[in-house]
This record gives structure tokens, sequence and C-alpha cells, in this order.
């Protein structure tokens, strides 16, 4: 054991398997039979891949944020190529580096850009989300569907519900029969039934680790450990029957962690939360943080949006008590499995109780829930949804108690205004400011 440790650690026996899926979804999306789709729909949790067996959707997020977090040359030429184009810095960087691999022709390995045959952008609140098909549909005219995500604030009214859901539902539906006509693919139903099977227990299992992560002091699991496999089953998608056997498998060990006490970070002593995903060409800044005993419990976003916990009446956190999706739903048409996977409240899993409550108080929930004493903030310049309300969330956690600092960059995906050394010197300021050194570790 390290001087300064107090917890024993371990390597995560999981992370072999999670390496293995990677790389089985690398290898379909490279396989020249399949149609290419990029993006995805609603629900996130349809495997195209599954029910469509000749096609393979290609997530924005996975795909931009893995160029930055891999190769930061070739990501620079990929924005370049889009910024000569006359798409600004202020557009997302998962995007431009997307956008600019297909411009330059050919992928971080030299191996040809893949075409898109279709373009499906993933439905979010973000306010670009709905922007990222239109360069791949003008630069090869090819279909375009959007699913949509609207939303109302507020007490959940089964009134508003309906007509919301089946406005979702019909998206789906449109988009199903449409690549069944024009790809001349037939949409295996039966997938689908096993694809809600699945994703609830998926889901389930992501529930238990945010409860252990949060009710487990030391943590079991960090969110650098999270982040490399958080995308499995969801954005990049593997076998269902394998994705549950490996997220029950992750579960069972972080908590068996958690009862040893077997820590991410065997010195923690400091507790700090994020607001949306790093910047991904410089995830050292969480090994560097744990030099002063510091763990980062991750974010809204990193959590499934924060809509999987909660405090309970007395006081105790738990699962929130609506499920994700209905698990006894009877399922005999294509259309009852949509519905099924759009959810008892369409509006997404996540609480709606306000436009204040989400844009600045569910950060301080979440800060409470995760146990936090600080928070790490990104004020990103490009992509308006990721920096609004920042600097009023802050004021929030700071009348709640945390100590907040902010650091500026460009976006998750776009290196360019990152400034590394400035970084890592704000961070020494922070520690040393709540009176924390780092840790003599051999």
């Amino acid at each position: 054991m390290n001087k300064g440790q107090i917890w024993e650690t371990r390597p995560l026996e999981f992370w072999d398997k999670a390496k293995e899926l990677r790389a089985q979804w690398q290898a379909a999306a490279g396989e020249e039979s399949k149609i290419i789709g990029q993006g995805n729909c609603y629900p996130y949790l349809i495997d195209w891949a599954a029910c469509f067996p000749g096609i393979t959707p290609l997530e924005d997020n996975p795909g931009g944020s893995m160029i930055q977090a891999k190769d930061s040359p070739y990501a620079r030429k990929c924005r370049m190529a889009s910024e000569i184009r006359g798409w600004g810095r202020e557009i997302c960087g998962y995007i431009n580096n997307l956008w600019g691999s297909m411009f330059l022709g050919y992928e971080m390995d030299g191996s040809p850009f893949p075409p898109r045959q279709f373009v499906i952008p993933m439905p979010c609140e973000c306010d670009q989300h709905a922007k990222r098909g239109q360069q791949v549909r003008d630069f090869d005219p090819v279909p375009q569907w959007m699913g949509d995500q609207p939303i109302y604030f507020g007490e959940q009214d089964p009134a508003r519900d309906e007509p919301l859901r089946e406005h979702k539902v019909y998206s789906v539906l449109r988009q199903i029969n449409d690549l069944e006509r024009i790809f001349d693919q037939k949409f295996n139903d039966e997938k689908l039934s096993d694809m809600i099977r699945a994703s609830n227990a998926f889901r389930e299992c992501v529930r238990d680790l945010s409860l252990l992560m949060a009710t487990s002091k030391p943590t079991p699991l960090s969110i650098k450990d999270m982040y490399s496999i958080y995308t499995i089953g969801g954005l990049t998608k593997v076998d269902p029957e394998e994705t549950v056997r490996f997220w029950k498998s992750v579960r069972d060990e972080v908590e068996w962690r958690a009862r040893n006490r077997i820590a991410a970070v065997g010195n923690e002593r400091f507790r700090w939360i994020e607001a949306h995903p790093p910047s991904w060409h410089y995830l050292k800044y969480y090994r560097y943080m744990e030099q002063y005993g510091a763990v980062c419990m991750g974010s809204i976003y990193s959590h499934m949006m924060g809509g999987i916990l909660e405090y309970k009446p007395d006081g105790s956190i738990d699962r929130r008590d609506a499920p994700v999706y209905a698990p006894d739903t009877p399922v005999k048409t294509r259309e009852d499995g949509i519905r099924v996977l759009v959810g008892p409240d369409p509006r997404e899993p996540q609480s709606f109780k306000s436009d204040e409550y989400l844009r600045r108080d569910s950060i301080v929930e979440f800060a409470g829930i995760m146990q936090a004493d600080g928070a790490l903030l990104p004020l990103w310049r490009c992509g308006v949804g990721c920096t609004l309300t920042r600097k009023e969330q802050a004021m929030r956690l700071r009348e709640a108690g945390l100590s907040v600092i902010h650091y500026e960059g460009s976006q998750p995906g776009d290196r360019t205004d990152m400034d590394e050394t400035r970084f890592l010197d704000q961070l020494d300021t922070w520690m040393e400011s709540l009176g924390l050194e780092k840790l003599e570790l051999r």
C-alpha cells in the first residue's frame, strides 16, 4: 500500500471485456456490406443494428469524442476542413470532427471514410443536435429524418403526455417504415421485444452503479472508470444479451468492491462533480486530482441526465420510483414496443419540475446525492446549450456550501482553446486554497 493510501485499490476486472465489446462495435461499423447511417433515433435504446441486420448506425458523440481523445493532430485537420467550408468554431467539436473526417475522405487509421446512406440526428435539448444532419445530407444527398424532443415543465400531466407520446411514437414508426421501403430492409419486431427486455435490465444495472457510487465511502468507481464503459449498450450498440451480461458483471464487481471497501482512489478525502463531459483529449486531469485525494463523481450528463437517483422523504438516497421504461406493459405490436421505450414520462427520465430547476437547481441536488465537496465547471466557447446558466449553477452550489471553480475551453471534442498548463495551475490553486496538498505516493 502506498504512503498516504487509506483504502485498498485493485484493477477493474471488467476492463478487458469492455475493450472486447468496443472492438466488436468498431468492427461491425467497418463492414463494407453494411448500410451506414449517421446518428440515432429516439428512443436511443432501439438497436438499429439488431432490428435492421443490414444497417449500422454510427452515433455522433462517441465518434467525434474518440477522434479528439485518440489523435489530436488528426482532429485538428478535421476541424480545419470544416472551418474552411464555413463552419465556425461555435459549432460543436464532436460534429466538426466527424464532418471534417467526411471532407478529408479518410479516418484516423487512414482507411476510407465510410459514406453515409442516411442520417437521423440524435434529438436532444442541446441547441445544435438538430443541425448535425444538415452537412451530411448536403455533402452527398441522402435521406434525413428527425426525431423530435418536445418537453414541458412542471408536474407531469397525463393530458399533455398522451399527444406528446404519440408524436414521438409516430416519428419513430415513420423512420422504420421509410427505412424498410427505401433500403429494402425488414425490421425485426422480435428483436425489438428483445431490446425492450434488455434495455430494462441494462438501465437497472446503471441505476445500481450510480447508487453504489453515491452512497459508498470510499466510492468504488470514479467517473474516469465509468467513462470507459458508459456508452456500451446505449450509444455504442453490441449484442443485447451480451450487453446485459456485461453490465450485470460490472454491477456485481462494483457491489463487491463497495462491500469490501475497495476504492477507486485509495486516499479519497475530497469529492468533486463536473458539468457535462470533460475535454476528451486531456483526461489526465482526473489522475492529477487523485494526487490530492480528490475523486470525480461525474455529472448529471454522465449519470444518464440525472434521472436515476433522488432524495426520499426520509432524506435517504435511492433510485427514482418511476421506472425508466414500463417492464410490464404488454407488447403485441410494433407500436406497443415503441410506446414502451418512450416510457411513462415521454419528456425523458429526468425531472422537469421547472426550467429553473433543470438549468440551475438540479446540479445542487446532484451534488448532494453524490456527497460532493466541490465542483469544477467548464465554460465552453461553443455549443451554447453546454454553457447556459453555468455561472448561476456555480452560485447555487456555493450557497449550498461547495467550493466551485471554472475553467475555459472550446468544447469536449475540441482542444483549440484549452490551455493545459493554466488548467493544472488552477487545480493546484483550488486544492491549496482548501488546505489540501499533494500526497506523497510511492
